[in-house]
């Protein structure tokens, strides 16, 4: 579904990496501004893969020109939505995170590490962990968290090896939900949480309809992880990079 050109929406939800940012980079000063004025105007919300911590240094720390009030438009759902905060009496504050059981997670690290060491994608050169502990989500990242954007896209340039282990890792967890995340990582969560449940709960927490909002991604195709908000019936801007997403928002100002 395409969003509507006459109808501002109520609320703006972007993903994070290649939409708002490069990959577990800040957002540029540029795109603070422009979502600063934006949190004056609307509710907004990023959802994305990554922790908490990743939000704080890629998008909160560099909103340092909006107002408290307007922080407090301002939904964060790290971990594809299992996790949401609010900004309430001068702090962030977790409203709810939907935790994986210890046995679901070390179910979900074991077979995330012997399907990738079987397919020959255990990496021994990293930056960072290869597998990471969210709580509320399992995310293995090939390269390690920290890699360098220009390394990752060299590892799976056309996103065959993720997809591959998203189904040998699939094929172990029947219970769980196994998606292909980043450029080289897969997420795990409960079955049946995903973005499009970030959404609903979204929708329920904001009294707003689906189709009062935007989202806006850059893995808007099938099998992407954004695909389930899609499918959802939200309304959707595709884009290639988070340069893209600069003159949407202006965009989205003057209509606002």
């Amino acid at each position: 579904m395409d969003a509507s050109p006459n109808r501002p929406p109520q609320l703006v939800a972007f993903d994070l990496d290649d939409t708002l940012a490069a990959s577990k980079s800040p957002i540029s000063a540029q795109m603070a501004a422009l979502l600063s004025r934006l949190l004056a105007r609307v509710e907004v919300c990023v959802i994305s893969g990554g922790q908490f911590g990743q939000f704080r240094a890629q998008v909160i720390d560099k909103l340092d020109e909006s107002s408290p009030e307007d922080l407090q438009r301002l939904h964060l759902m790290p971990a594809c939505g299992t996790q949401y905060y609010r900004f309430a009496g001068g702090a962030w504050r977790c409203v709810y995170s939907e935790d994986l059981s210890e046995s679901e997670k070390q179910s979900a690290l074991a077979a995330l590490e012997r399907c990738a060491r079987d397919l020959g994608y255990w990496e021994s050169e990293t930056w960072g962990p290869i597998l990471e502990d969210r709580s509320s989500q399992i995310t293995f990242s090939a390269l390690g968290q920290s890699a360098p954007v220009e390394r990752k896209m060299q590892w799976d340039p056309t996103g065959a090896k993720k997809l591959l282990l998203r189904e040998r890792v699939a094929a172990e967890l029947p219970d769980l939900e196994v998606r292909a995340g980043g450029s080289t990582s897969l997420d795990i969560t409960r079955r049946g949480i995903d973005k499009a449940y970030g959404m609903r709960r979204l929708a329920e927490l904001t009294q707003l309809g689906l189709s009062e909002m935007l989202f806006v991604g850059d893995r808007l195709d099938p099998g992407g992880n954004d695909y389930p908000v899609k499918q959802l019936g939200v309304p959707c801007i595709a884009v290639e990079r988070w340069h893209d997403t600069v003159p949407l928002i202006e965009g989205l100002l003057g209509r606002l």
